[in-house]
């Protein structure tokens, strides 16, 4: 799968950071100085392992935090610092988010129709009830579920019909840009295939761009067209889902890989898993230098000093590592 990177860009992060304060004393360095572009109709993957701050960058990039530093355009607009009203109502229809936990993200008291409706109902995309009514009916179809179901309350349903009406919800408003936060991890194994594949199917017949974040490899490479490394904040390796899967350079990537499980055991018994020592240090203190030489094997000196700089070392394949310095 490749990007036409000829293409203008939909999404640009550049130099995004983010901070929470705790106290006088403590300050979370949650996102530290990220960048990266999302191109239309593209899935691009972010995956790490939790408290790398996958989410934090999704969160912000919607503007659900406000960014403490950096630069975010999305669609032509600058959308980092104080949004006026135009481009506040732009974001809110063009860029939609599917939550991790689709019981928390639904409210309990309210109807299918009235959830997936909410958006219409605000920006006022309907001119009669019936006109309402048909699209939300038409949207239930694309993500398979019937008609009735607009009726129901989300308690009576199973998790992946939950966070079929999460998608829906997102689609209704025909965005640009989808991000999915951890969309499929409280599902089965079983549905998590379904709904990825489903948000596959609607990409093709949409156009949509996604954001898919999450912790698993083995789905964010199924899906994705790039994939962006993050660890401990800041992002270590960014490639083609098909190169960073063939070789991955960074040292935290081919330890994610090695832990993707293998359906052969023979293969599985041969292949060399990377286990790494330690726990990740608290983004209240970081580590200097580079974030993940407390527990990187091939770690120098330079390592513990200097950060290292993200660079394009192949065409396309951008890694922040010391080791690869000629």
């Amino acid at each position: 799968m490749t990007v036409n990177e000829n293409s203008k860009p939909l999404l640009t992060v550049k130099g995004l950071k983010q901070y929470f304060k705790v106290s006088n004393t403590y300050t979370v360095h949650a996102v530290e100085n990220v960048s990266f572009q999302i191109y239309p109709g593209e899935t691009y993957g972010l995956v790490g392992e939790s408290g790398s701050g996958k989410s934090t960058i999704g969160r912000s990039i919607i503007r659900l935090y406000d960014p403490t530093a950096g630069e975010i355009n999305f669609n032509g607009m600058d959308i980092s610092g104080k949004i006026n009203k135009a481009n506040s109502q732009a974001l809110r229809t063009q860029m939609q988010m599917i939550f991790q936990d689709p019981m928390a993200s639904l409210n309990p008291r309210k109807k299918v129709r009235d959830i997936i409706g909410e958006g219409l109902d605000i920006h006022h995309m309907y001119k009669t009830r019936a006109e309402r009514e048909e699209k939300i009916k038409n949207i239930l179809a694309k993500v398979g579920l019937a008609p009735e179901h607009a009726g129901r309350y989300p308690h009576q349903f199973s998790g992946g019909q939950r966070q079929r009406v999460g998608i829906a919800r997102a689609l209704i408003m025909n965005p640009k840009l989808i991000i999915a936060d951890e969309c499929i991890s409280a599902l089965d194994v079983s549905i998590q295939a379904q709904v990825v594949n489903l948000m596959k199917d609607i990409q093709q017949e949409t156009g949509t761009a996604y954001l898919f974040i999450a912790h698993d490899l083995s789905v964010v490479r199924h899906i994705s067209h790039r994939i962006g490394v993050m660890y401990l904040g800041t992002m270590v390796e960014l490639a083609e889902s098909f190169e960073l899967n063939r070789h991955p350079l960074h040292p935290y990537s081919q330890t994610l890989l090695s832990a993707v499980p293998v359906p052969d055991p023979e293969v599985s018994r041969r292949r060399n898993r990377i286990v790494l020592e330690g726990d990740i240090p608290s983004p209240m203190n970081p580590p200097s230098g580079c974030r993940f030489h407390t527990r990187c094997p091939y770690a120098m000196d330079k390592c513990k000093e200097c950060v290292p700089e993200f660079k394009e070392y192949e065409k396309g394949h951008w890694v922040a590592c010391h080791l690869l310095e000629k």
